[in-house]
């Protein structure tokens, strides 16, 4: 959580970005010494109140993405994986965020998570769609296209991670259905000039985000056979 607290807007001791040179730098070099060579970090970013420039004065910042290009660029051998893919809007309708998006082809801050890929080439950013997915899938299913769709066209379907925050949201089969079910419509792909669709229920683009790519960054084998769980682990 660069933000520090999620919960609290007097976290501002506790933020960092994660281009600090001096704070978190070091904290890379471990992970890669441990990892052999590679790691992958999940950063919490976005899920904030329309008011917060006001309500998270000098904090905000932290839960954009500002700091991600460098520490990309720093670090090519980590694989930055972006919770919520950075979308501000939290436990609000997003009509508001649709409507900009409708005008002007950008969606706080989850534009500027795919620029990242798209403009500049850092194929070590990952965007994961969690609970941005969960509160606009079924209250705004345009939005949820327009969310989805511009991350698959973008960044690539390869730099896309399903997540559900389903501690919150309980079991996430509804949110499974609902992504077996988006669809981008055809006049946003003609005005946005997409080329990629989401395709059916099991089309590559899909199961590339609902496992294949998270299968990749964590090197499970997804044709192997493995002991069932009796336990957590």
């Amino acid at each position: 959580y660069t933000i520090g607290d999620p919960l609290s807007p007097t976290s501002k001791g506790t933020s960092w970005r994660l281009d600090d040179e001096k704070l978190v730098y070091p904290f890379y070099e471990k992970v890669l010494k441990a990892g052999g060579g590679t790691a992958t970090i999940c950063i919490h970013k976005g899920l904030l109140p329309a008011d917060y420039e006001k309500s998270w004065p000098g904090v905000w910042e932290t839960a954009a993405v500002g700091d991600l290009p460098k520490a990309a660029k720093d670090w090519p051998k980590i694989n930055f994986v972006i919770y919520h893919t950075a979308l501000r809007a939290f436990l609000e309708a997003p009509d508001p965020e649709l409507a900009e998006f409708e005008k002007t082809g950008y969606i706080r801050w989850s534009t500027d998570v795919a620029k990242c890929v798209s403009e500049q080439g850092l194929k070590n950013v990952y965007a994961e769609i969690g609970t941005s997915f969960a509160n606009s899938a079924v209250a705004n299913p345009r939005f949820a296209a327009a969310f989805v769709g511009q991350l698959v066209n973008m960044m690539g379907a390869d730099n896309v991670l399903w997540g559900t925050d389903s501690v919150w949201y309980g079991s996430p089969q509804w949110q499974i259905e609902a992504m077996r079910r988006l669809e981008i419509p055809d006049d946003m792909m003609k005005k946005q000039g997409w080329k990629t669709q989401l395709g059916a229920p099991d089309s590559k683009v899909k199961n590339k985000i609902f496992g294949m790519n998270s299968a990749r960054l964590y090197k499970y084998d997804v044709r192997a056979e493995y002991e069932p769980m009796t336990r957590d682990h």
